[in-house]
């Protein structure tokens, strides 16, 4: 829900656009390569072609998104694919720092939490921790359709 790229593809989605966010994880094996998109260059395309051929016909009011992942790793040792549930990292939350800009000006630099975090098996996460590129099949519908029988005691 943070994230740019999922909000983009996101509404991509809401208006028929067959629609893929794709993020490059970074860390110690990749941060500091020359390239450290180059699992996301190498992979990408041809990802992105598979997950086409093989989209069912959508016609449901929220269509669906994807979220990809690369893994936070060298091209050559990426070991495959895995297709994830989202990931939580529990325990994991976000500060703010207040910051001056060069024209004076105040802003919020916000920080995110460690995302190092194992998550449960199956996640998006623990697929790139692991060295697979995550693809995540979403929606937009955020209803806790759980709740809405519960609920209904406020009516």
């Amino acid at each position: 829900l943070y994230s740019g790229t999922l909000g983009g593809a996101m509404e991509a989605a809401l208006q028929g656009i067959p629609a893929m966010a794709l993020s490059q994880y970074f860390g110690p094996k990749n941060a500091k390569a020359d390239d450290p998109f180059e699992a996301a260059l190498k992979h990408g395309a041809d990802l992105v072609r598979r997950i086409l051929a093989t989209q069912p016909k959508d016609t449901a009011d929220y269509r669906l998104f994807y979220n990809i992942n690369f893994p936070p790793v060298c091209a050559i040792d990426v070991k495959g694919t895995r297709v994830t549930a989202q990931g939580f990292r529990r325990d994991t939350n976000f500060s703010v720092e207040p910051h001056t800009s060069p024209s004076g000006r105040s802003f919020l630099w916000i920080r995110g939490g460690e995302q190092h975090i194992p998550t449960e098996a199956g996640t998006d996460a623990a697929a790139n921790l692991d060295g697979y590129i995550s693809v995540t099949p979403m929606r937009a519908d955020l209803t806790a359709h759980e709740m809405l029988a519960t609920m209904k005691g406020i009516e």
